[in-house]
């Protein structure tokens, strides 16, 4: 019962950061079309994903106009949702993006 309860919330946990992940490169893509700067959708996006971008960007400043800061916020949300993806599998034995 624990292990299914650890599991299920394992699995939730990394369907969020994929989603999120999803989020982060919308976010990036959009932000070389002039034209979606200062939209109500950009400005919603900037809330959910400027915050943890603003972690990697104190470290890596942007470089001739580039902002290179998300592919190390890209790497280490990877890293993460893999590390929560073995959890959920060493917990339940396996893992579902779907329940």
């Amino acid at each position: 019962m624990m292990s299914s309860s650890l599991g299920l919330l394992l699995n939730t946990l990394s369907i969020t950061l994929n989603i999120y992940f999803v989020l982060l490169i919308i976010r990036v893509l959009l932000s070389w079309f002039p034209n979606f700067q200062g939209s109500q959708f950009m400005l919603i996006l900037g809330q959910l994903t400027d915050p943890y971008l603003d972690l990697f960007r104190r470290f890596i400043p942007p470089l001739g106009g580039m902002d290179f800061s998300p592919i190390l916020a890209f790497f280490i949300l990877q890293a993460v949702t893999q590390a929560v993806q073995q959890l959920a599998i060493q917990t339940s034995g396996s893992f579902s993006a779907f329940y």
